[in-house]
């Protein structure tokens, strides 16, 4: 059986790793689903990524750095377009957004959702037409709410009953009539960390399906007349890897949605299924293609709809992860190995926890490899750990990296696009690396790394 990868996978942690992970017959060798799709081994066996060199990249960059392939974001892009055909695909900002990125899915064809005002004007500045934009948040200040009525964006999508009184009064100060969706508490909670699963009744996400909070939140709205109601909204987690809890939440919200339309005497036009879609971290990891999560979940809602008598509504889902994780990986510079008692090898990086809380926050798993040349000496296993003042400073829990691993030695640790500079902090003032991105041979900055100066700006005396 396979652990999951934010769950309890290293339960039976020893000297020799956790159970799923395989000594590798070649040290050397990419699994393609960790990587994104430029990544090749080049001369000496240096990574590669866009036709750059990690070593041109330490150049040019420095390390710590996020590596973003773009043409890899922007094949994933078009593959969940395509594979949804005629719904909404809204990225989901929260991820990784910058101003660049919003560019590519301008460009792409695909929607932005975000979580917060300051996600919004990356948004607007990107270029991301307003309507389509959506906004989610459990606590959207009003400042967040009336931007996004100024703005016009596509769809705000409501979370508890305060927000719907606070976006009434703005709306009707505005005179305007802003698009809104319910979001629901369906009770599906995905196999998942308890940290990510979202549709759970015990949390702060929405309107609880089961306690009737949902269906007197869609009353509210359509008894008060001044939004505009486009459709029910679920999220049941992240990092999943088949749509089993998608077809169970689909199933209770066209339940709720063909209520409305008795109850209120119409069909609501739109209904969202969020994301949540799951990446390869390690090799136990088995995400589902675009193409087939996008056919279950249309077939799951067209034969809920049809057993209903409901005509279909206009579907749209929010990955963010399963497109920007694996278009990134980080690159780190090793500065002390230290074997502790034949236990376990510790591999230093210059970086760590503060550019990636994954590990510490969620227990996730992670893979990495030697990206500055090929050995032929034999693996050991290692863990990768940062240069912060805390134990479980952690990037890698547990990898083969080869016997040879020494200082001054780069080191790649893949599928951190999604949630890692995002949620990267300034931990014993170090600075946040940069966004550097690849294509056609050529590396540019699309977020600059954060220097002392910017920290000293920051306090003020």
């Amino acid at each position: 059986m396979r652990a999951h990868e934010a769950g309890t996978l290293h339960a039976d942690l020893g000297s020799n790793g956790p159970s799923w992970l395989r000594t590798p017959g070649d040290v050397n060798a990419l699994i393609p689903i960790l990587w994104p799709k430029t990544v090749t081994r080049g001369q000496g066996g240096a990574l590669t990524v866009g036709g750059v060199d990690v070593h041109q990249i330490k150049q040019d960059h420095g390390t710590p750095a996020y590596v973003f392939d773009e043409a890899d974001f922007r094949d994933r892009c078009r593959n969940f377009r395509t594979a949804f055909g005629g719904a909404d695909v809204y990225y989901a900002g929260k991820a990784f957004i910058a101003t660049a990125i919003v560019k590519i899915l301008v460009e792409e064809g695909l929607s932005l959702d975000v979580c917060t005002g300051g996600e919004l004007a990356i948004a607007i500045r990107g270029g991301m037409p307003p309507e389509r934009i959506g906004l989610h948040g459990n606590n959207k200040s009003v400042e967040e709410l009336t931007q996004a009525v100024e703005h016009g964006i596509g769809r705000i999508i409501v979370d508890s009953f305060d927000e719907i009184d606070r976006l009434t009064q703005i709306a009707q100060k505005a005179q305007k009539r802003p698009a809104v969706m319910v979001r629901v508490t369906v009770g599906v909670e995905a196999h998942t960390h308890e940290f990510i699963a979202t549709a759970h009744e015990d949390q702060k996400f929405g309107f609880s399906l089961s306690g009737g909070a949902a269906a007197a939140a869609v009353d509210k709205i359509e008894q008060d007349g001044v939004l505009d109601l486009r459709g029910l909204h679920s999220h049941i987690g992240s990092q999943i890897f088949d749509a089993a809890g998608f077809e169970v939440a689909a199933r209770r919200l066209l339940k709720l949605h063909a209520e409305i339309a008795v109850k209120h005497g119409r069909e609501l036009p739109e209904l969202d299924l969020g994301g949540g879609f799951g990446i390869a971290y390690t090799t136990q990891d088995e995400p589902a293609d675009p193409h087939q999560l996008a056919g279950d979940l249309l077939r799951i809602v067209k034969q809920e709809c049809a057993a209903l008598h409901l005509a279909v509504p206009h579907l749209s889902v929010e990955p963010g992860r399963a497109i920007v994780g694996p278009s990134m990986f980080t690159l780190y510079e090793v500065g002390t190995v230290k074997d502790v008692d034949g236990i376990r090898t510790y591999v230093s990086v210059d970086g760590g926890m503060s550019d990636n809380i994954r590990t510490a926050l969620y227990d996730a798993a992670y893979s990495a490899t030697v990206a500055g040349r090929a050995s032929s000496e034999p693996p050991i296993l290692a863990r990768v750990v940062g240069k912060h003042c805390e134990s479980g400073d952690i990037v890698v829990k547990d990898e083969f990296l080869p016997a040879d691993v020494k200082a001054g030695d780069l080191l790649a640790v893949p599928g951190t696009g999604a949630y890692c500079r995002s949620m990267a902090s300034n931990y014993n003032h170090v600075p946040r690396p940069p966004v550097v991105a690849v294509a056609d041979g050529a590396s540019r900055v699309i977020v600059r790394r954060e220097t002392v100066d910017d920290l000293l700006r920051l306090d003020v005396g």
